[in-house]
């Protein structure tokens, strides 16, 4: 098939739904351009209410990479977006892979989910469909550098912050997780497969209800197309529960969905949130 770029004219969208708010902020966006989108369903991750929003919908499982790519020929799809998250652990314990997907997976030397979704992308594009920018159609939802919320963190959440973004940098460096949990510039969780709010969970029980600070990172070399940074609102009541004060995310390569609604969240639970210029130079340079 060929792999050409398809026309401003012959565009046909496709969109690869996990679970969350973001497939249906997607949806919502691209309506508002008119554009009129053919989705394929993770049946183990995306709601079952995208059915009342998404009237040409297929659902596939985890596994079933030739199903997914059936389907999206047969809605003459050449450009795709993949919106909503797939659990890590999922990806690996509760997947049944169908011969394609099964060839691929034998075929990776690292077998994180970076290695993996970046092979499905490459056989999406061989196959004619272009993968673009998660966010492409969200771009008001990306913050820039700076302080998002009223209250800015005070002296020991910067010192915390400041800490977290060291050592997340080269935590996500490593594809291990985006997110650390600091408390007094020690590192009392790191992000693994379960996820952020899972983590924030489990450093607040080890902290026995101290106040902490959670930092939320991209990758050095972020791909657009995937597993981009996300914060909504569940985090933010995760964090509130948690007894969480501060936030810090990635500028220009994290995703706040609902952001007005995130925001407004933080500022009534008493939350800092801040952006900041992502740095790639620590990449590779552990600490002694």
């Amino acid at each position: 098939m060929s792999t050409a770029p398809a026309s401003a004219t012959s565009v046909r969208w496709g969109l690869i739904a996990g679970n969350g708010r973001f497939p249906f902020l997607v949806l919502d966006a691209a309506r508002s351009q008119g554009i009129d989108m053919a989705v394929i369903a993770i049946r183990e991750e995306a709601s079952p209410e995208l059915e009342k929003v998404a009237p040409r919908l297929h659902w596939v499982s985890l596994g079933e990479l030739s199903r997914a790519l059936e389907l999206l020929h047969q809605e003459g799809v050449n450009r795709a977006v993949m919106a909503g998250q797939v659990k890590h652990n999922k990806i690996f314990s509760s997947i049944r892979p169908d011969w394609k997907l099964a060839k691929l997976l034998f075929s990776l030397p690292v077998k994180n989910t970076d290695s993996l979704i970046g092979a499905v992308a490459r056989v999406l594009e061989s196959e004619g469909i272009q993968l673009v920018d998660s966010t492409a159609f969200l771009k008001p939802l990306v913050p820039a550098a700076g302080v998002l919320t009223r209250r800015a963190p005070d002296a020991r959440e910067a010192a915390d912050i400041g800490y977290g973004l060291e050592i997340a940098r080269q935590i996500a460096a490593l594809d291990l997780g985006q997110t650390v949990v600091i408390r007094d510039r020690a590192c009392v969780a790191v992000e693994a497969m379960e996820g952020t709010d899972e983590a924030i969970e489990r450093a607040a029980r080890l902290v026995a209800g101290e106040p902490i600070v959670v930092v939320k990172v991209s990758k050095p070399r972020q791909d657009m197309r995937f597993d981009v940074p996300v914060v909504g609102l569940q985090t933010v009541e995760v964090m509130q529960r948690c007894r969480a004060t501060a936030l810090a995310v990635d500028a220009d390569r994290a995703l706040l969905l609902d952001r007005n609604r995130v925001i407004e969240a933080a500022d009534a639970a008493g939350i800092a949130i801040e952006a900041f210029p992502p740095d790639t130079s620590s990449q590779g340079k552990g600490k002694k």
